[in-house]
């Protein structure tokens, strides 16, 4: 009788994430996840594509358990980090905490690196069960202890670049030079003489947006929205082009930005600065007492615009009606209170819709010249905020709508219901405060949840619900398909009113501009197709990486300045709950741990509590807690009150 084959277990293929003491996770697409022992890497780096057999059964501990085979594929090339000096050898210890592996570096490959640079180092030998990876630098990033450092190291660890190639910055170098051309301005709504302004942050230099509004006879609203026609100067396929559909979005980080497209195209030529002509694309609307948009045009224009404004101002204006202010402004000043007018309308209707509206503050940041964080307090959405914010969102409803039914090439924002799951999620969550989100879970209304949010106004805890309500729901992204907007309750959305600093909104300005011509032929529009569909995936990709280093920038300057307030006591509110302690955000929105060995007593979701700040460690973007005590104010009365009055504002 012959013999019988061995039976080969049964492979795996995940990727895998690493813990920096050493173990990890292989997370499958579909199935359990499967735990990696320190000995059983085999030279698995984090974030690799590896196959996997199981061990046997008896040598798991409380799940499965694996060894990796084969790695498929790897996740760096490079590692960014800080550089540990010796006499004849280093290593590079990388920023990024999901990425525990040191790099070996011989003395040969330094590239006069000194200790604590932070650099790039190259991949040149993986790591195997025997030894960890070499490498060699191929880029010092900054100096031990320059300004900056630890941001500028960061952005490179996520291939960005703050600079532009030589090529591109050539082109807008060209761009800028040459101006308006007298022929440029042929065939375009020439609206200069008009009362068209800007209205943005105190130190905004990408002015992409201007408004302008006049009161009909017949009662209704035209409002003017002017758009920095940015798609007139980065043309399809030039260097320009392919540079910004890499990048796909401008990212904010504290004091600078890493912008989409170089200074002299977003500072300069097309921003909208005062007192200068500007290409534009203007979406002119006329608006009824209900908000509708009863009429509207989209073209090529120029304006002039005549004034910047900022938010503070306008706003002081609108709430307290400034005297010194409207003085200064009395040239639009009947403008200003029209726009003011118009915004309520529009927010009118858009909460009659069922639209969400998270009044969420967000930390300001401010740093010294040492780039060290001095002060972080929160920000309040004031009138003038709202104000923009609706006649954006208005215009970006009105065109992609426009365009849908010319059925054309086009990106569009899309915001799908969220999961059944989540929601019954968040039933269970909201119930720990008294308060019933009614209906299918499979079936929820925008409409519902916004009733609940604004029902949070006032309430203590009206910050961290909101937060978990705005989890709750999935994700926006760009799609060819316009598929609707939940959030905003829209079933026409896009980017429209942002092309200096979004790929998408660039985009679909080609597209308009290609209908205007009329050259959207049949060639044409196939090949737009395949560009659009393009950017919508590159521009969905690039926006989440932007939003992840967005976030790791905030949390390592709010440890960098927590770091400066040990020992110090803070009113804070439970911001979470985990096995391993409690989270406690503070009112400027800086939150930490207070671990699970050191509480005294259970705590609720929402309770105020006193705490005392033990640790900061801004490498590992982590603050530490201790509750003290209750806050003064007593939680229970504002959950009982919230209790008694369910009925009236959840029913």
């Amino acid at each position: 009788m012959g013999k019988k084959k061995k039976k080969r277990p049964e492979v795996y293929t995940g990727t895998i994430e690493k813990h920096a003491k050493g173990f990890g996770f292989v997370r499958q697409e579909e199935g359990e996840d499967i735990f990696i022992g320190p000995s059983n890497m085999n030279g698995a780096m984090n974030g690799d594509l590896v196959e996997v057999d199981l061990l046997p059964p008896y040598l798991w501990n409380k799940s499965k358990e694996g060894i990796v085979t084969r790695v498929l594929e790897r996740n760096y090339e490079e590692v960014v980090g800080t550089f540990q000096k010796n006499k004849k050898f280093g290593f590079v210890v990388s920023d990024d905490k999901k990425n525990p592996d040191d790099v070996f570096i011989k003395k040969e490959f330094f590239k006069n690196a000194q200790d604590g640079d932070k650099v790039v180092a190259k991949i040149i030998k993986y790591p195997d069960n025997f030894s960890r990876a070499e490498g060699k630098i191929t880029q010092v990033i900054a100096k031990a202890g320059e300004v900056g450092s630890d941001i500028s190291a960061l952005i490179r660890s996520r291939g960005l670049f703050e600079t532009f190639p030589s090529r591109v910055n050539a082109e807008a170098k060209f761009l800028f030079k040459q101006g308006i051309l007298p022929e440029e301005l042929n065939g375009r709504l020439d609206l200069r003489d008009k009362k068209i302004f800007t209205i943005d942050g105190p130190t905004a230099k990408d002015l992409d947006d201007a408004v302008s509004i006049e009161k009909l006879e017949n009662g209704n609203y035209l409002l003017g929205v002017h758009i920095a026609d940015v798609s007139h100067y980065v043309k399809e396929d030039s260097n320009l082009d392919k540079e910004a559909l890499k990048r796909g979005t401008s990212i904010y980080l504290v004091n600078r930005v890493v912008p989409m497209l170089p200074k002299l195209l977003s500072n300069g030529i097309c921003s909208l600065n005062p007192q200068e002509d500007r290409l534009t694309l203007s979406c002119i609307m006329e608006i009824d007492e209900k908000g509708e948009v009863v009429n509207h045009t989209i073209d090529n224009s120029v304006i002039r615009s005549c004034a910047r404004l900022v938010y503070d101002d306008v706003s002081d204006i609108l709430e307290k009606d400034d005297k010194e202010l409207s003085d200064k402004y009395a040239f639009i000043l009947e403008e200003i209170k029209e726009m003011g007018q118009l915004a309520d309308i529009l927010r009118r209707k858009r909460k009659q819709q069922g639209s969400l509206d998270f009044d969420l503050e967000e930390a300001v940041i401010e740093v010294d010249e040492e780039e060290n964080p001095v002060r972080i307090e929160v920000e309040p959405r004031r009138t003038a905020n709202r104000l923009i914010e609706e006649f954006m969102l208005i215009a970006n409803e009105t065109v992609a709508e426009h365009f849908f039914w010319m059925d054309i090439p086009f990106v569009y924002r899309v915001h799908e219901s969220p999961d059944g799951e989540k929601i019954t999620e968040l039933r269970n969550y909201l119930s720990n405060f008294g308060i019933t989100l009614k209906g299918s879970p499979d079936n929820v209304h925008p409409k519902m949840i916004s009733t609940i949010i604004d029902g949070l106004e006032g309430k203590p805890y009206e910050a961290i619900v909101s937060r978990v309500i705005l989890r709750t729901m999935k994700k926006a992204y760009y799609d060819t398909s316009c598929e609707g907007h939940f959030g905003l309750a829209f079933k026409y959305y896009c980017h429209f009113t942002s092309p200096i600093r979004r790929y998408p909104d660039l985009i679909i300005h080609r597209m308009i501009k290609a209908v205007l011509s009329g050259s959207m032929d049949e060639a044409k529009t196939a090949k737009y197709r395949m560009d659009t569909e393009f950017a919508a995936e590159q521009s969905s990709v690039t926006e989440r990486q932007a939003q992840e280093l967005e976030r790791e920038v905030e949390k390592l300057k709010k440890a960098q300045y927590m770091q400066q307030h040990i020992g110090e006591e803070f009113d804070g509110i439970v911001s979470g709950i985990t096995e391993f302690g409690v989270y406690v955000e503070l009112a400027n929105t800086i939150e930490g741990m207070a671990f699970a060995k050191d509480l005294t007593r259970a705590y609720q979701l929402g309770e105020k509590v006193r705490i005392q700040v033990l640790d900061a460690r801004p490498e590992d973007r982590q603050i530490d807690f201790r509750i003290l005590r209750d806050s003064t104010d007593n939680p229970e009365d504002n959950m009982q009150e919230n209790k008694d009055n369910e009925e009236q504002n959840y029913g």
